[in-house]
């Protein structure tokens, strides 16, 4: 027997636009205390005698090393008990964790509850399995599109409130509100979904997360999506520890150096938001493996000149369009997951989709200082764009072509 997982209403739609607010609310929650991490790491002060550098750096990396060895249990888990329930348990837990850390005595404490932080949330996965679960295969990229926008609207706004917040309330209260943001998009979910879900005969027993992960790497095509996916975050990912220092080497940035890197990290999030539910919606015309491959390409052409411009608005016109060509790789990769996989397996899928994801985060700063020191600031967005044209070739030489036909343009389904 088949995983079965509906929701009430009947139409599917009606979920999303309730995952699209819980999406849009825990991303912005968690991405609101960036802006202020390190100088919390700063003022709380060490007890073990670590330096603000290490504190900060473990404050960041200890949640992504965490939520990369976690996402993948809690997606096998969420196959077997379901996908409501996973997405309840990121989202109280979160609003615990984060109301928490504005108690913390120490820069300790704040790693300790970071760590806890990144095994236990993980809201992104459990939205992305819940709605793969109940979307028709034909529109899956519409709907993993909208899910994007709603992440990168809350990673485009959430710096600049959680910013202000702290301004106007100090740090402590800032993480209050933050938990208290995640504190309602659980509440939606519990009373905003209705889930009825019957776990796959394949996923009950104790071998049954092992056996999940096996079975859904064992499929045509996802081995090369989780590929993807890697060297696309590597990518993404790679600038951010130099942009400060590189975007204070232009002309007339000093004065205003924080507003200009924050520009630049909104600028790219917030194109990549209008452009997803676009370019997730074209894929379903077309199919996502074209639009994949010509994304990569597209974001590899605009990153590789971005290490020569002398200005600062030639960095952000080209952040900008990256942006836009970014829009179009996550939702194509999520939806070629769905059609390579098969009904119940949507927790294992995106949970180890989510793995690699944080996998990909923790390299890449580590991977984009050492070019920058090694080679100089401007061979970082070097590395970046030939990073991201190589898994444009490997998506057009790797990927097979899904089972699940897309739906021509003329003959949109009858049942969305």
């Amino acid at each position: 027997m088949k995983a079965n997982s509906e929701t009430a209403p009947t139409s599917w739609q009606h979920t999303l636009v309730i995952l699209f607010i819980i999406q849009l609310l825990t991303a912005g929650g968690f991405a609101s205390i960036f802006p202020f991490l390190p100088l919390y790491v700063e003022d709380l002060g060490s007890t073990t005698g670590l330096s603000v550098e290490v504190a900060s750096g473990l404050v960041f990396s200890g949640a992504g090393l965490a939520m990369m060895i976690a996402a993948p249990i809690w997606g096998s888990l969420a196959d077997r008990y379901g996908r409501k329930r996973m997405i309840q348990r990121a989202t109280f837990s979160g609003a615990i964790l984060l109301a928490a850390m504005g108690f913390v005595r120490s820069a300790e404490e704040l790693i300790l509850l970071r760590v806890a932080q990144g095994f236990m949330t993980g809201v992104i996965t459990a939205n992305a399995a819940l709605l793969a679960a109940i979307t028709p295969r034909a529109r899956a990229g519409y709907a993993m599109g909208m899910l994007q926008m709603a992440l990168g609207s809350g990673l485009a706004f959430g710096p600049l409130a959680g910013g202000a917040l702290a301004d106007l309330f100090g740090y402590r209260p800032a993480f209050l509100i933050t938990g208290a943001l995640l504190l309602v998009g659980g509440l939606l979910a519990s009373f905003g979904i209705r889930e009825q879900f019957t776990p796959a005969a394949s996923v009950r027993g104790l071998a049954a997360l092992v056996g999940g992960w096996r079975q859904v790497l064992a499929r045509p095509g996802v081995g090369v999506t989780y590929l993807m996916r890697f060297v696309s975050q590597l990518g993404r990912m790679m600038i951010i520890p130099i942009a400060p220092f590189f975007i204070l080497t232009l002309p007339g940035s000093a004065e205003r150096l924080n507003t200009y890197v924050g520009l630049a990290l909104g600028l790219t999030a917030g194109a990549s938001t209008l452009s997803a539910a676009f370019l997730g919606k074209l894929g379903d015309e077309i199919g996502h493996r074209k639009v994949l491959k010509f994304s990569l390409l597209a974001c590899g052409l605009c990153y590789l000149p971005q290490g020569g411009v002398s200005e600062v608005w030639q960095l952000m016109a080209l952040l900008t369009l990256s942006g836009v060509a970014l829009g179009g790789v996550i939702p194509s990769i999520s939806a070629l997951l769905a059609n390579y996989t098969v009904p119940g397996e949507e927790g294992a899928a995106y949970g180890l989709e989510n793995s690699i994801n944080a996998a990909g985060s923790a390299v890449a700063p580590a991977l984009g200082g050492a070019v920058a020191a090694g080679f100089g600031l401007p061979a970082t967005f070097t590395v970046t764009g030939l990073t991201l044209l190589l898994a444009a070739l490997l998506a057009a030489a790797l990927l097979p072509k899904p089972q699940n036909a897309v739906v021509p343009v003329n003959k949109p389904p009858t049942h969305a």
